[in-house]
């Protein structure tokens, strides 16, 4: 038995009574990844038909939890995807700030009329201080990294990486958001999903019991 049909068969609550549990995994209600390699829901249209392609049938506890089990997963990526974007979301105007600094130095760089200048910088949280510039002498400016890292870039360096950072940035927050999109998608599916079997469980019963009390 597989991983996911031993978290499935635990979260229906089965029991190993010695009798066959089909061998069921994700892939088995799922089909094909989007670009970025999340699966898709698999829409069972036919329940019964549906149990019926494992060996024994898939009982309606196994089919459920494996569903339960996917829509936790679902869960896990939508909860990722959100810290994502919300990063992305403060990473985008801070990336596009520091892109509008390197420009304005540029052009003070190149203009005759403008030699010194005066700007306020960021110390510390709601902390400033000035600093004196001098546009004429100097070609080259500090990043931040991150993780403890700085290094100094001529202009025009610095212009091209905080352009390629910018563009990566917003492309990974469309792709976050188009992600976000599809997994919520998802979820829909497996919830409809989930309530399909337990109708078809429900009409099951109903049938074998009036059958029973008919005879």
């Amino acid at each position: 038995m597989s991983t996911e049909t031993a978290l499935a068969t635990a979260k229906a609550g089965e029991i190993d009574d010695g009798k066959d549990v089909p061998n069921m995994s994700l892939l088995d209600i799922t089909e094909g990844d989007n670009e970025r390699g999340i699966p898709k829901a698999k829409f069972i249209d036919d329940v019964e038909a549906f149990s019926s392609t494992f060996e024994p049938p898939a009982s309606p506890e196994l089919l459920i939890g494996a569903c339960s089990d996917l829509m936790n997963k679902y869960r896990n990526y939508e909860a990722q995807l959100q810290q994502r974007q919300l990063r992305l979301k403060q990473k985008v105007p801070e990336l596009e700030k520091s892109l509008s600094l390197v420009r304005t130095l540029l052009e003070k760089q190149g203009s005759p009329d403008s030699t010194t200048g005066m700007a306020r910088y960021s110390l510390a949280d709601n902390i400033f201080a000035q600093a004196e510039l001098d546009y004429e002498n100097n070609n080259t400016v500090n990043l931040w990294l991150g993780a403890n890292v700085m290094l100094e870039f001529t202009y025009q360096e610095a212009l091209d990486f905080l352009s390629q950072n910018q563009e990566r940035a917003k492309k990974e927050m469309e792709d976050a958001i188009s992600d976000l999109a599809f997994v919520r998608d998802q979820i829909v599916t497996s919830e409809v999903t989930m309530s399909r079997v337990f109708n078809w469980d429900v009409r099951r019963k109903r049938n074998t019991k009036e059958s029973t009390t008919s005879s």
